[in-house]
């Protein structure tokens, strides 16, 4: 694996990692000071900066990927159609495990950068859902009110907010549905790429292929 590809890899592993961090339950209080220093702080700000340049390249690497697939199942093809006519002996051989390496090395590459950018938009989504979470159950917190502030939420009550209230609740249950929803998405990508390691290291063991340049 090359350096590009691999710091790809490594920043799928951070992605994957950031996003447990995120689906973690922790008390309100605390969640809210994380995520109001990510939204405040200008460092982290700097950070999604440059990371969104960042997956401009990845996203190039992706195009690109997916050309070098294309065209190494065209070669594939066509020398399956020269064996099938009797002009390639040869190739059925030591070349045919070289370009289904090639194959195999530009694919993993595809799926790498297409988890890559498939995980990141499932992250900015998350976050801006936990978000609307969070300020969603503020203003159910304040509708509701507390042991100190009782007799307001009663006034509240009867100047007909009950049934916003009602509207604010719902909205919060289908949001945290849509994260359960986005969760298991999450096991199913991890699942993905753990078989698609499975296959490399099979194939590397089995076959040796020649690096991919």
């Amino acid at each position: 694996m090359t350096l590009y590809y691999t710091l790809v890899f490594i920043l799928l592993m951070l992605e994957m990692a950031l996003f447990m961090l995120l689906i973690v339950p922790l008390p309100f209080t605390l969640k809210r000071r994380i995520f109001t220093f990510i939204s405040e702080n200008p460092v982290v700000a700097k950070i999604q900066y440059w990371m969104k340049i960042t997956f401009v390249f990845i996203l190039i690497l992706f195009i690109d990927s997916v050309n070098r697939v294309y065209r190494v199942q065209m070669e594939l093809i066509a020398a399956t159609e020269q064996a099938k006519n009797g002009g390639g002996a040869a190739v059925m051989g030591h070349e045919r495990l070289e370009v289904q390496a090639r194959k195999f090395y530009s694919q993993r590459n595809m799926y790498l950068c297409g988890f890559t950018l498939f995980l990141s938009l499932i992250l900015n989504r998350t976050y801006v859902m936990i978000i609307e979470v969070m300020r969603l159950e503020d203003r159910v917190r304040s509708y509701e009110g507390t042991k100190s502030d009782t007799k307001q939420s009663e006034k509240l009550a009867v100047a007909g907010k009950p049934g916003e209230l009602a509207a604010l609740k719902e909205k919060l249950e289908k949001k945290e549905q849509d994260l359960q929803t986005l969760r298991k998405q999450s096991e199913q990508l991890h699942k993905s790429y753990d078989e698609l390691s499975d296959k490399y290291a099979a194939v590397t063991k089995d076959g040796e292929p020649k690096k991919a340049r």
